[in-house]
């Protein structure tokens, strides 16, 4: 018998590997089709919601503890993907520069925040108001990432490529079994694919399509991240990701041409150059009206867990949720209530044990 199944090789469902290996435990992956939002993500991390100028839920938390666990993936794996870069906001008005020294004086903010405003020349941009720098930013190449640990996986015989078939899972109280492999504990990190899960698909999951852009843009010199209306994100040879759209009403991850389309013309707003696409993906974030995660564990049977609702921070979220997931199965330690999946019980009308 090993210790645990996941199911799910995304971001969720390798930090949530790693953690149990970094802690002697025995497992099996299954890799799914649900990890598309994770390979097509830009995969940013940045600790202020720019949008509102606040900061991120946990933000210090997540980097502390998050950083060096990409590190020692990366020492395991032999791979670098975690890339340091800083991210400018692109000011459009002197009301924008005064919004921004406002949030940079809170003190919650301003360990992110640079207090001057940058006037650097970029070739293709114009910024007659300059940048607010963002600090303790990067990104993470999410696909790079998926590929090699799952080679990983799949050389240590730790990855099982198929779906999973929820109807052939036996619970009882003492073990799982499924297809032959049992196993004392299951995780489930399928992203939007939790839907699906007959087990988990009470525990409200709204999924938020995203598509992004590869382009190749040759007179774009940028080294930084720029994010306006949206992110510019250089990756090596004159190509750039950028993104992302977000659509509450398409639960497909096919691109489309309307969000092509969205993309470009915001991107035109930001750079005078020619430009070529030369990629487009999409995929659904597994977002959560809250804008939560769910993590915990089953009301009913107390061998099946769920890491999910990772949203457009998966990158950041992942490893810390992965830890405080296993601290709760292993060790009963209590979730904060802010990401139990608990926090929904009472309004689905499920009791729990006292």
């Amino acid at each position: 018998m090993i210790d645990y199944l996941i199911v799910g090789s995304g971001i969720a469902g390798i930090c949530f590997a790693e953690t149990i290996l970094q802690n002697g435990k025995t497992f099996k992956v299954f890799e799914d089709a649900s990890t598309s939002s994770s390979r097509v993500a830009g995969g940013l991390y940045n600790p202020v919601i720019l949008k509102r100028f606040s900061q991120v839920w946990c933000a210090q938390e997540q980097l502390e503890y998050g950083l060096p666990f990409y590190a020692d993936i990366a020492k395991r794996i032999g791979t670098e993907f975690d890339f340091r870069i800083p991210i400018y906001r692109k000011f459009a008005s002197v009301e924008e520069q005064n919004n921004w020294f406002q949030a940079a004086d809170k003190p919650n903010l301003a360990p992110y925040l640079s207090g001057t405003v940058i006037h650097k020349k970029y070739q293709s941009i114009t910024s007659d108001f300059g940048f607010g720098e963002v600090l303790m930013t990067g990104y993470v190449d999410t696909a790079l990432l998926l590929d090699t640990y799952n080679r990983y996986l799949d050389e240590n015989d730790l990855l099982i490529k198929e779906h999973f078939d929820h109807s052939k899972l036996t619970v009882t109280d003492d073990y799982l079994e499924y297809k032959g492999i049992k196993a004392k504990e299951i995780v489930f990190a399928e992203g939007f694919g939790m839907i699906q899960n007959p087990f988990f698909n009470h525990v409200p999951l709204d999924g938020t399509k995203g598509e992004l852009l590869v382009i190749k843009a040759p007179d774009l010199d940028l080294d930084v991240v720029l994010k306006s209306s949206v992110f510019i994100l250089p990756i090596g040879n004159g190509l750039f990701k950028v993104g992302a759209t977000y659509n509450w009403e398409d639960k497909t991850d096919e691109p489309t041409e309307a969000g092509k389309q969205e993309l470009i013309q915001e991107l035109k707003s930001l750079i005078d150059c020619e430009f070529e696409v030369v990629d487009h993906f999409a995929g659904v974030r597994p977002t959560v009206k809250d804008r939560r995660p769910l993590v915990g564990t089953h009301h009913l049977y107390r061998n099946l867990h769920l890491l999910n609702g990772l949203g457009t921070r998966g990158v950041m979220l992942g490893p810390f949720l992965a830890q405080k997931l296993f601290e709760s199965i292993e060790n009963k330690t209590a979730l904060d209530t802010q990401i139990d999946i608990k926090r929904f019980y009472k309004k689905l009308g499920i009791r729990l044990d006292s």
